[in-house]
């Protein structure tokens, strides 16, 4: 085999793990441009190596990938645009390759919304273990050596960051169509102004955010029912000014974004806006508002494939 087609062989080992390393790294990092960019550089790093001597590809470079985004975790641009109230996941469309594995609850719970927001409250480390060992079934000899720490000290902190989640996450697995049932009725009853429906939908305790379609540097916080009925009231009214901003008339869809069911914004065939739930015990717990263009990017690419159910509402 001569240098080329060793090249060639070496690259196709490395697209074969493409997709796994991906959704590596969007856990890690919550963003798919961000994982993208990732995994693009330990490509780099990969025809650099003296990849003879590499015995077991899919280590090192899962090796290369999760050091990489702990740099960027790390880094002072990082730390300034994931302060506490001016950051937000991106949301991705369901079947989305980088969201896999997807076989257990608990690699589901990983990609999720609420647990990727969670993770903000983790160090890098924690982060890494938590996914590494939850998404990916990884041992904790093959996480020390992943990371360059000792296995009492992945062990650690694994328990470090599982204690984090379990105490701030909320609700089990999703029953689909009860979600879908629940998320119709906020629909129906902000669209048309019922404020004391929309309460009833909420719980007690109900939190609202919003990135204010990337025009504000801090998140947008509501965190009182009434409060979120009547942001949302006034939100779901359709306006020509909104008409204009939005860039036509738009139809309102029904999706399934990371696992978790959501209301899409589509005028003319692009998503422009998102509105994420988080359901526990039959009600809503979290409102996500994305509409800033760049949190959208690739979940708009994978809309314009997809074929959608009818919209819930077909002018807006």
């Amino acid at each position: 085999m001569d240098s080329t087609d060793i090249d060639r062989f070496d690259t196709c080992r490395f697209e074969a793990s493409r997709s796994r390393l991906a959704s590596l790294a969007y856990r890690l990092l919550g963003s798919a441009a961000d994982a993208e960019d990732a995994v693009q550089d330990a490509f780099l790093h990969w025809q650099a190596a003296d990849r003879q001597r590499i015995r077991v590809p899919e280590a090192w470079l899962t090796k290369v990938v999760t050091n990489l985004c702990l740099d960027r975790l790390r880094s002072a641009q990082a730390r300034r645009e994931r302060t506490v109230g001016a950051w937000l996941p991106e949301p991705l469309l369901d079947g989305d390759p980088m969201l896999g594995p997807a076989d257990t609850f608990e690699q589901r719970e990983t990609v999720s919304l609420a647990v990727l927001t969670l993770m903000e409250r983790l160090s890098p480390f924690e982060r890494a273990v938590y996914i590494l060992r939850e998404a990916f079934s990884y041992g904790h000899a093959e996480i020390a050596e992943i990371l360059d720490i000792t296995v009492s000290a992945s062990q650690q902190h694994l328990h470090r960051a599982r204690r984090h989640i379990t105490t701030a996450r909320r609700g089990g697995e999703l029953d689909p169509a009860a979600a879908r049932r629940i998320v119709e009725e906020f629909l129906a009853a902000a669209s048309s102004g019922r404020t004391e429906r929309l309460v009833a939908l909420l719980t007690h305790d109900a939190s609202a955010i919003s990135d204010g379609a990337g025009l504000t540097k801090k998140l947008l916080q509501y965190d009182t029912p009434e409060r979120i009925a009547a942001i949302a009231r006034a939100g779901f009214k359709s306006t020509p000014a909104k008409q204009r901003l939005a860039g036509g008339v738009s139809e309102v869809h029904f999706a399934l974004v990371n696992g978790a069911p959501a209301l899409l914004f589509v005028p003319g065939g692009k998503v422009v806006g998102a509105v994420t739930f988080d359901i526990t015990d039959g009600k809503i717990a979290t409102v996500r508002g994305i509409a800033a263009p760049a949190r959208l990017l690739r979940l708009a690419d994978a809309w314009r494939q997809h074929e959608p159910d009818a919209p819930l509402i077909a002018e807006w």
